[in-house]
């Protein structure tokens, strides 16, 4: 390749991984604890909410017919839960077409029926931040999938800048005195063993976010304003109805199950959908898993909830060939196959992708460094300023939230998160990007550490109880949380060692 074309394509890579970088830092590091978001939905249950109901679909009829009393306009979409994996108790979910939000309800430990926003718990708050960065949506979701066609072009201009010292390159971490070339190598390493991972999130990322707004000109130009009616199978296994405006009962949730089940038989059963409840038109549709040797392994049935009559159903060996591509991106996506091995790989590499653009901001900041003089360029110190804010920020004020969530369960989340991160990111403004790095990375071992003491206190069980018991949830997510408490104050021992006995002229310098 001749070096000018090289030096564009580094030029493109360098460029678009800085303009995506910090956004897919909080994407990754979101991502990799939303991963093991039931696990950690475990982890700061307590009273009513923890414990296993007896009759899972009675009681989960009780939910739907007293969300049904209290709020008869949620009739038009409704969600259920079923207790199983998802918690011990049900839940239901109603998104109102008319504003564009999702509520939630639960029974709370009095048995009076408790309304939220969906987000307002902190995982749910975390699972958002993973989407929109903490921006209002769809906006946030939008510009995330701008940002996954940005990451999809800093992947291939990054392989082809690698790729003739791929083999050379691959296992080489030059260990010594060179930490900018420690850096490079520990970057160039990630990115290449993970580039089948990115490959993925950058593609399904874009299809998840903004797939809808690229099929907007196939609307216009091709199916004349009727291309939603003919995805609705492939987004709800059958076409929706309005309500008819004639009332007939809904039949109960244990008939709709059953008939399910019959209609399906090896169909796990997680939640159930029903439109038009109470109308003749209402429909259920019944979601779960199916078992099988497959990347995508979920499975739908779709009832007449007047009459329980099979409308229609889809199996992973049934689909379409647009559903069989959107959910296999989202079992992609999501991790939701291979069980706890995938998890865990899904776990490492999202925190490694992490690593991987702050990593590349921090050798962008070396590479404009003047070796000669002790004043560095003003573009390196607010890179390293917007740098270490919107990193560590994220790291802390997801900390933060983990904390709420665990002392006071009921608060929203979203305020605390903002105050911390807008500190973290005008700290570094106000101080010298060396001190900064280092107070920041204490501030983030430190509230990190707190995760497993607020669990102690909110839950009246600590780390080495939870084992003890057999509560795995809580004592993994309290370990993992120490283990990166550990991680975060040795950087900052890294850093403080970088600025006082490295090289004086760079903006990680004490002077």
């Amino acid at each position: 390749m001749k070096p000018a074309t090289l030096r564009n394509f580094l030029h493109l890579h360098t460029w678009v991984g800085l303009l995506s970088g910090l956004a897919l830092f909080i994407a990754f590091y979101a991502g990799a604890i939303t991963v093991f978001s039931h696990e950690v939905g475990d982890w700061n249950r307590r009273g009513a909410q923890a414990r296993l109901t007896p009759d899972p679909i009675e009681r989960s009829q009780q939910l739907l017919d007293r969300l049904l009393r209290e709020k008869p306009q949620a009739a038009e979409s409704i969600y259920i839960v079923l207790p199983g994996e998802h918690g011990p108790q049900p839940t239901a979910y109603w998104y109102e077409a008319a504003t564009a939000q999702s509520h939630k309800f639960a029974f709370d430990d009095h048995e009076a029926l408790r309304e939220s926003a969906f987000g307002d718990a902190f995982i749910e708050f975390i699972y958002d931040l993973h989407f929109t960065a903490g921006l209002p949506k769809p906006w946030g979701t939008y510009l995330f999938g701008i940002v996954s066609l940005l990451y999809g072009l800093a992947l291939v201009s990054g392989v082809v800048i690698y790729a003739p010292s791929f083999l050379k390159s691959l296992f080489a971490l030059r260990l010594g005195r060179n930490t900018k070339q420690l850096w490079q190598d520990a970057h160039n390493a990630i990115g290449i063993l993970s580039l089948p991972f990115h490959v993925v999130f950058a593609w399904s990322g874009a299809v998840l976010t903004i797939g809808l707004l690229l099929l907007l000109p196939f609307n216009a130009m091709v199916y004349d304003g009727k291309l939603n009616q003919l995805l609705e199978r492939d987004y709800f296994g059958a076409p929706q109805k309005p309500a008819a405006g004639v009332a007939k009962p809904t039949l109960p949730l244990h008939e709709l199950l059953t008939r399910s089940q019959a209609a399906m038989p090896g169909l796990e059963i997680e939640g159930i959908g029903i439109t038009q409840a109470g109308d003749a038109n209402a429909q259920a549709t019944a979601y779960g898993i199916i078992e099988q040797r497959r990347l995508n392994t979920l499975g739908a049935v779709v009832l007449d909830a007047t009459s329980g009559r099979l409308v229609a159903s889809y199996a992973p060996t049934t689909m379409t060939p647009g559903m069989w591509m959107l959910r296999g991106l989202q079992a992609l996506h999501y991790g939701s196959f291979g069980h706890e091995a995938i998890k865990w790989l899904y776990f490492a590499l999202g925190l490694a992708g992490a690593f991987l653009f702050y990593s590349g901001n921090l050798l962008w900041i070396e590479a404009r460094r003047k070796r000669r003089q002790q004043e560095q360029p003003r573009s390196a110190r607010v890179m390293a300023a917007l740098t270490l804010g919107v990193c560590l920020g994220c790291i802390a004020g997801v900390s933060a939230v983990f904390i709420a969530g665990a002392l006071w369960p009921g608060w929203r989340v979203a305020p605390l998160y903002f105050a911390v991160f807008l500190a973290c990111l005008a700290w570094p403004c106000l101080r010298q990007p060396a001190r900064a790095a280092q107070e920041l990375l204490w501030l983030c071992a430190a509230l990190t550490a707190l995760i497993p003491v607020a669990g102690w206190i909110g839950m009246r069980e600590h780390l080495f109880a939870a084992a003890w018991h057999g509560h795995w949830h809580r004592f993994f997510v309290d370990a993992i949380a120490m283990a990166m408490a550990l991680t975060y104050a040795a950087m900052a021992r890294g850093v403080h060692k970088r600025a006082t006995q490295g090289d004086p002229n760079s903006v990680w310098a004490l002077r």
